[in-house]
């Protein structure tokens, strides 16, 4: 969540008293993300996340913000966007879209343990079976596509020996497209972009309790695709050492046999898992390279170090998973 619009109290205040909203009384910027602008925006009642956003259009962001809507009416605990008296959820702030949410409550875990581990792993089952009677469709727009429109523009900036590693997985990976069990993936609407700072935890009463989660948030990377794409974003993120990109084995077992309770793998999913955790390191390195060599002009703005991926790539590629 960076800042790339300012946008004013009285601004904000307005748009709040015409969504029926309780009176604003702070808004703060967001320094963490990339993507958009975010603010949160305390009421007398309620908290909720205003976000203004950079790229995606009018157009695009019904998806979105539907599919959180979708996914709430089901139970999954997500943001809930706030509809206008038209019953509208994409708003215009500061001439961009925009949407009001609810705010999640608790904290990330940046730290997860298996039993953390467990918990995403079953709710995202869960977010995925109810996405099947999502009625709106769109493509994940960070997907292969984007990969090999991305990659000839980030070459120029990196040494060879990444050039020669982007270009040799990009080739790969487009080689597994190809494969028929690939197409044989089951699909959905999916996350795509579930790190550790896109959950929230709630906070135990007791040491001894078992962690209690309190959501998923950003859903502005979401699309329809693999549902083992998620699995593998998860699986690179929740349950690897972030310094090595070393897989640990009993978050990644947890994570799994959560999953698997609610809903089972399919054999093309176990068969391709490996390849796609190199797609989802792939995806991200990529998206980071691209976001650090450049960047937009933004207020509070933190681009990622792009470096974790690569070495969780060469992790992949050298040790792959052969348990799962």
């Amino acid at each position: 969540m960076a800042v790339y619009t300012e946008v004013s109290f009285d601004e904000a205040s307005a748009l709040f008293e015409r969504l029926g909203l309780e009176r604003l009384t702070t808004l703060e910027g967001c320094s963490g993300g990339i993507e958009n602008t975010n603010y949160f925006a305390h009421t007398e009642g309620p908290s909720y996340v205003l976000t203004l956003f950079e790229r995606l259009t009018h157009e695009q962001l019904p998806y979105y913000l539907r599919l959180m809507a979708h996914l709430a009416a089901k139970g999954i605990a997500v943001p809930n966007p706030t509809p206008d008296a038209q019953g509208e959820v994409v708003h215009t702030l500061c001439g961009k879209p925009a949407s009001v949410v609810s705010m999640l409550t608790g904290k990330s875990e940046l730290a997860p343990g298996a039993a953390h581990c467990a918990k995403v792993g079953a709710a995202l089952a869960h977010m995925h079976l109810a996405g099947r009677s999502f009625p709106l469709r769109q493509d994940n727009l960070r997907a292969l596509a984007w990969w090999n429109e991305t990659v000839p523009v980030v070459l120029p900036h990196v040494e060879p020996a990444q050039a020669a590693l982007l270009q040799s997985e990009l080739a790969y990976q487009n080689h597994v497209s190809t494969l028929a069990g690939y197409a044989a993936l089951p699909r959905g609407p999916i996350h795509a972009d579930l790190f550790r700072d896109n959950v929230m935890f709630l906070p135990s009463t007791d040491t001894g309790d078992a962690p209690v989660l309190g959501g998923f948030f950003d859903f502005y990377f979401a699309g329809n695709d693999a549902w083992v794409f998620d699995i593998a974003v998860c699986l690179n993120d929740w349950c690897v050492d972030l310094d090595s990109g070393v897989s640990i084995a009993d978050r990644a077992q947890a994570f799994l046999d959560a999953y698997g309770a609610v809903r089972p793998l399919e054999a093309a999913e176990r068969k391709l898992l490996p390849a796609i955790l190199r797609a989802a390191a792939l995806r991200f390195w990529l998206s980071r390279l691209w976001d650090w060599y450049l960047p937009r002009e933004a207020s509070m703005l933190k681009p990622h170090d792009p470096t974790r991926f690569e070495r969780l790539l060469r992790q992949r590629i050298a040790c792959p998973e052969t348990r799962l």
